[in-house]
């Protein structure tokens, strides 16, 4: 069997690389450099604005040739990465060569030596890290989803007042609308979206244990927490001033950590959208030419759900082991957390489609309101709580003297079908007010979803 042409191994890279491309800007091997050489270009520049150990600030036209190198990044300065760590076996050591190079070129040799000054890796991929995250997260991952809860207000607004039987432990419950069910996804998942909106994305610059040791050796008068602090900030980056020789990535957890909830949240939708539809709540829009199953030609299976599920799930569980890795460090520093991190974009790809299958499927599904209504015919003994509730307080206000009406209704209704008339036939032999017997009798499923309606209006 001959070997196939270079194909790419994962499906993100391969079937679904249009749905998380964005993402590549930021967390692909490439992104992660170009953040790199981003910091270490605005830390020199930063240093000689301070005119460090007798240097001058550079000019404008030197600071956008610099800047270029990262504004401009592409595949010249990637292939220019390569060649060079597989000489020197390591990543951010041949960034620092690149940004040198690019020194000399503009004739800064005399400043080069203020290339990567003081840093250990660490400083440089923390930034380096933040910064791709942050950007990943609020200019790609969040707005995606924001356009699945703004699809999501848009359903539970067009459909507040359809009114269905809800479903507890499986079984016919007080009935609700389909909008005010929908609008309890977007409640969760703007709860949480806002949490990670308010997320810190922390970088440390501290060098090798986190004690600025080698900059007081170099120059003991100058304050460098606050020089670190002020460029960390510069970036637009909050800053860790108590670290080992990594940022502790704590930030990362809570991060992931939230990114998971809302995975959570988008899959429990998911399921729900996917039971809806195999009840004939919702119908799926067909899609001229494709092919819903194999052999059955009048499938249309729900596939954007069923891809959503599987992918959320999988993003859920590398989100959860980058938590539980990101957590530790052996003593001042050990590696796991470089491997680790590569997947960051791993995890967040998963999760990109799925939000993506979601916003499409959400697309192409519609309300059946013939189904909902007939659905809530078939089981008005649904009404033995109103009727229940309504009699015991009546009890209270004295216009009653029945016993238990609970086991009352629990005789009437559990166990088998009761319909409308036996219903009203019930409660006009009540004993109790005219009032709230005539509210009874005037009780249908279908108008007895309470403030259902009014709680899209939250949303």
């Amino acid at each position: 069997m001959t070997s196939l042409p270079a194909q790419p191994l994962s499906p993100l890279d391969g079937r679904y690389r249009a749905a998380v491309a964005p993402l590549s800007d930021f967390l692909s091997e490439a992104g992660l450099n170009r953040a790199r050489v981003e910091v270490e270009v605005e830390w020199l520049i930063a240093l000689t604005d301070r005119s460090v150990f007798g240097t001058s600030p550079l000019s404008d036209d030197h600071k956008a040739q610099l800047r270029a190198l990262y504004l401009d990044f592409g595949q010249a300065e990637i292939d220019w990465l390569a060649e060079r760590e597989a000489v020197t076996r390591h990543d951010v050591k041949a960034v620092e060569y690149l940004v040198r190079d690019r020194l000399s070129q503009l004739g800064l040799d005399a400043i080069a030596e203020l290339t990567h000054f003081a840093c250990t890796s660490e400083d440089i991929n923390s930034l380096s890290y933040a910064l791709t995250v942050k950007r990943a997260t609020l200019d790609v991952w969040l707005p995606a989803l924001r356009l699945v809860t703004a699809k999501l207000s848009d359903l539970a607004r067009e459909h507040a007042d359809a009114p269905m039987l809800s479903r507890t432990h499986g079984q016919p419950a007080t009935p609700s609308t389909m909008g005010k069910e929908l609008a309890v996804f977007v409640w969760r998942l703007e709860r949480v979206a806002r949490k990670i909106e308010a997320n810190e994305f922390l970088g440390k610059f501290s060098g090798a244990t986190g004690t600025w040791s080698a900059h007081l050796a170099a120059d003991p008068e100058l304050d460098w927490p606050t020089v670190a602090r002020e460029f960390v900030e510069s970036l637009g980056l909050d800053f860790n001033i108590l670290t080992t020789q990594i940022e502790s990535h704590d930030w990362q957890v809570e991060l992931y950590d939230l990114i998971r909830h809302v995975g959570g949240i988008l899959h429990n939708l998911a399921t729900d959208i996917w039971t809806y539809i195999s009840l004939g709540y919702f119908t799926q829009i067909p899609v001229a030419g494709a092919t819903g199953s194999s052999t059955m030609p009048h499938k249309i299976n729900p596939i954007r759900f069923e891809n959503a599920e599987a992918n959320l799930e999988i993003s859920g569980a590398l989100l959860n082991s980058l938590s539980q890795t990101l957590v530790t460090s052996r003593l001042q520093r050990d590696l796991t957390d470089s491997s680790t991190q590569r997947n960051i974009g791993v995890a967040y790809g998963h999760s990109l489609l799925a939000i993506d299958n979601l916003r499409r499927g959400l697309g192409e599904i519609l309300l059946a309101r013939d189904v909902l209504l007939a659905d809530l015919d078939n089981n008005w003994e649904v009404l033995g709580e109103a009727i229940q509730t309504v009699v015991r307080a009546e009890v209270v206000a004295g216009r009653s003297s029945i016993s238990d009406p609970y086991a009352l209704l629990k005789e009437l209704t559990r166990g088998h079908k009761v319909g409308g008339d036996e219903l009203r036939a019930f409660v006009a032999g009540l004993e109790i007010g005219d009032d709230a017997k005539a509210r009874l009798i005037e009780l249908t499923p279908p108008t007895y979803t309470g403030l259902a309606q009014k709680l899209v209006d939250e949303i």
